[in-house]
């Protein structure tokens, strides 16, 4: 893995370009509605801008492919395609899934060995879950942190992660907006969480996507399916 890869600018940020994320993209945008793609494209080059501002002893150790690949592709459980949406599994796990059926079957072998594949798995997997994903390698917290930054603005990301590691401006990310725009992003979120929680709620009363059913689905209730109905109805004393 090297970190002298080729750059191309998308909305005024310099960001990897390789025929494998250019692959990504295509896929990307193939398997997402357009609101979904364009978050993860800003996601994408959100995380790039934050990495360009570590130091450089921090931005070199970064694999820039493996990043790209995973925020690009850290959404494809949205998608509707039933080939990547299971019946059974949180979208992050799906995700996770098609982003490693995606390089096993485009990547270069030689270049792709299982750790590395297994980086990208991870990113994804973990992308909605910051307190694990804070001690994993610095990928994946980047991938969950250029994501928050992406959907909650640069100040949260300041007081989450700190302004030594967010070093963006809101201003920066209305400019990637007006470049892929956010319209129609909340209610899409809204459907799709709630549609998780309708089509497979089992997998959903134990993350953050359950609030949504919670609060929004008719019928919907986690009571005695969450871990403290079932450890305090369950073990044995």
């Amino acid at each position: 893995m090297s970190n002298q890869l080729s750059t191309r600018l998308i909305a005024g940020v310099p960001v990897p370009n390789t025929p494998l994320i250019t692959k990504a993209l295509s896929l990307a945008e193939k398997q997402m509605d357009p609101i979904g793609y364009r978050h993860v494209v800003r996601s994408w080059i959100i995380g790039n801008l934050i990495i360009s501002r570590l130091p450089p002893t921090q931005r070199s150790a970064i694999d820039l492919e493996a990043f790209s690949i995973a925020a690009i592709l850290h959404d494809l459980g949205w998608s509707h395609n039933p080939e990547l949406r299971s019946h059974d599994k949180c979208f992050e796990v799906d995700g996770a899934n098609a982003a490693r059926t995606f390089l096993l079957r485009e990547a270069d072998g030689k270049e792709w060995d299982k750790h590395r594949i297994q980086l990208v798995w991870d990113s994804i997997a973990l992308h909605t879950y910051a307190l694990v994903a804070a001690h994993k390698e610095p990928e994946v917290s980047l991938i969950n942190l250029g994501i928050s930054v992406e959907l909650l603005g640069a100040e949260f990301g300041k007081q989450s992660a700190g302004q030594a590691l967010v070093q963006v401006s809101q201003e920066e990310l209305d400019g990637i907006s007006r470049e892929f725009p956010r319209t129609g992003l909340k209610g899409h979120i809204k459907e799709l969480m709630c549609g998780f929680c309708r089509d497979k709620p089992d997998v959903t009363y134990w993350s953050w996507v359950g609030g949504f059913g919670e609060r929004y689905v008719e019928g919907y209730s986690s009571e005695g399916k969450i871990a403290v109905d079932l450890l305090m109805g369950g073990v044995k004393e």
